[in-house]
């Protein structure tokens, strides 16, 4: 990571006035710090808006993931990507400008759909998690495989598969662990199954080591609705989809203490 008058960055903003305005005041004083805008490679991404705006950002740049690190200011309400308000954006520049921070990393989740025309696979990289439903919503049935061998046939509404980082999210509103970055893992939560005397599931998230992988396969259709955190899209003539942690990981640049545990506190205790 380069510092001072060479380092490239790019700034996103949510797109409101309030976070337009931050990034127009963000911009003119990086640029008179003798920093050097770069939309297309930067070293470093601001995110201004929140945790979603954030995803934007992952999402524009997963692409050189591995060369880019990220750090989210919030013109709203705290966040667990956004954790900078608007009023320390002076300190947050000087500290890029001084390269005084340090660079962690948190794990993805791959997502790996395979279609009926033999060849043809499409890969995706998700921050929070991947959700799988029927287009139509109807009930999804899906087998579920973990490590090619069969685990169960789900039945509901659909699977979400998380990131540790994610599982304060949406995961967290379906019944999942709470899991810390730090463990390489991903989680699979059902969505509304289906359990009576004729069908079953295990009823319980799942959380699978890094060398572990889910693949589940269509029993009642070939088309579904996947969302990519925030990005929704159609596939048709699915074979199967895995879900497994990534190779890749985001990485974060860290200014200060805010320990994981703190921010779960204080994002939905405090």
């Amino acid at each position: 990571m380069k510092s001072g008058d060479d380092m490239r960055f790019a700034i996103v903003s949510k797109g409101d006035t309030k976070s337009n305005a931050l990034t127009d005041k963000m911009m003119n004083y990086m640029l008179g710090m003798d920093m050097v805008l770069d939309e297309k490679s930067p070293e470093i991404v601001v995110s201004v808006g929140g945790d979603g705006t954030l995803l934007q950002a992952f999402h524009r740049y997963q692409h050189i993931v591995g060369e880019v690190s990220f750090v989210g200011v919030h013109t709203g309400h705290l966040g667990f990507y956004a954790d900078w308000g608007q009023d320390e954006v002076e300190r947050l520049i000087m500290a890029l400008k001084n390269d005084d921070f340090e660079v962690v990393e948190y794990p993805l989740v791959e997502v790996m759909i395979h279609y009926d025309k033999v060849g043809m696979e499409t890969k995706y990289l998700a921050l929070n998690e991947a959700t799988l439903r029927m287009t139509n919503g109807s009930t999804l049935v899906m087998d579920v495989d973990i490590r090619n061998r069969h685990f169960e046939r789900f039945r509901g509404d659909g699977l979400c598969i998380s990131t540790p980082s994610g599982s304060t999210a949406y995961n967290k509103a379906l019944g999942g662990a709470i899991i810390h970055p730090s463990i390489e893992a991903v989680q699979m939560t059902e969505i509304a199954s289906i359990n009576n005397r004729v069908f079953r599931t295990v009823g319980s998230p799942l959380v699978l080591p890094k060398h572990h992988f889910v693949n589940v396969r269509p029993v009642n259709s070939e088309e579904y609705q996947m969302t990519i955190d925030h990005v929704n899209l159609v596939h048709k003539g699915v074979k199967s989809i895995q879900f497994s942690v990534a190779e890749e990981k985001i990485r974060f640049a860290r200014f200060r203490p805010f320990p994981f545990w703190q921010r779960v506190h204080d994002s939905f205790i405090s």
